[in-house]
């Protein structure tokens, strides 16, 4: 095994499409030896109007919900927010005590330990719809899916696979929407990586959400570069942050060359500066 030291991107052209995190992140493709290339590929807007979120809340206080899930930490936070107005946050965790509460992973996680509320399930990782799944249902003496109301905080756009999950093992699922992913207000950074890949200028991509490569993928087309950026990116070295996203990338007949062994960003590019090298000298031999 190389020793840290020893773990470099020898000066490799490193896209990142993070948007959140996106100086954290180039400051590690930095620190491994990467030239960091950012291009935010989405944005975080809250539903301005929310009836769904509020219908939940009220639905919550009356007792109508035996499991809620939380699939994110940003989610968890603005959904709370949204319905601070008419639901003081200590009637809510209130009754989030007296339901079943699913945690994904630890963003989420971290959240309701704040709130003081107990977690009766976290899901393991990777951290994927399926672990959820899979951990609800470990616990089904408890409490089974059958019949169960389950609200789920859904978070950018709708996990049709997950609800359908829950559906098919008889559960009554409540999706409440809080915030959703569109384009990033300045998208000529997202159109420069588009174009750079497209001319072979970009060795590595750091894929840490799904949506990244949707966007990406969007913007490719309505430069015309498609073509390019599929063969290029085919050439190139790709790194996923886990099971879903690598979903998504396979969904678009690409396949991740590195996939982080855990969920987290600092591994991602950790591995991805471990293996890069030689991945993309094999890759471009080929």
């Amino acid at each position: 095994m190389p020793t840290p030291d020893a773990i470099s991107f020898r000066g490799l052209r490193v896209l990142s499409l993070e948007s959140r995190r996106s100086t954290e992140l180039a400051s590690l493709i930095a620190t491994y030896g990467g030239q960091p290339i950012v291009a935010p590929a989405l944005r975080e807007v809250p539903l301005e109007s929310n009836p769904a979120a509020l219908d939940f809340a009220a639905r919550l206080v009356a007792g109508q919900f035996e499991i809620v899930v939380f699939l994110t930490g940003v989610g968890a936070r603005a959904l709370l927010e949204a319905v601070h107005g008419e639901y003081p946050r200590q009637v809510l965790t209130d009754a989030l005590s007296r339901t079943k509460v699913v945690v994904r992973g630890p963003k989420p996680l971290a959240v309701v330990r704040e709130l003081k509320v107990p977690i009766w399930v976290a899901a393991a990782e990777p951290n994927t719809w399926r672990d959820v799944v899979a951990a609800i249902e470990q616990r089904a003496d408890e409490q089974p899916l059958v019949g169960a109301r389950v609200a789920v905080q859904e978070y950018g756009v709708s996990n049709t696979e997950f609800l359908d999950a829950l559906r098919a093992r008889g559960a009554q699922v409540t999706p409440v929407p809080v915030y959703r992913w569109t384009l990033p207000e300045d998208v000529q950074p997202l159109k420069n990586a588009a174009a750079a890949i497209a001319r072979s200028e970009v060795d590595v991509v750091i894929f840490t959400t799904s949506m990244q490569l949707v966007h990406l993928w969007q913007v490719a087309g309505k430069l015309g570069l498609e073509h390019d950026v599929r063969r290029e990116l085919r050439r190139a070295v790709i790194a996923s942050i886990g099971p879903t996203t690598s979903g998504e990338l396979h969904w678009h007949g690409l396949s991740p060359d590195v996939e982080a062994s855990h969920p987290k960003i600092g591994t991602l590019v950790r591995q991805a500066a471990e293996r890069s090298h030689e991945l993309l000298r094999s890759k471009r031999a080929d």
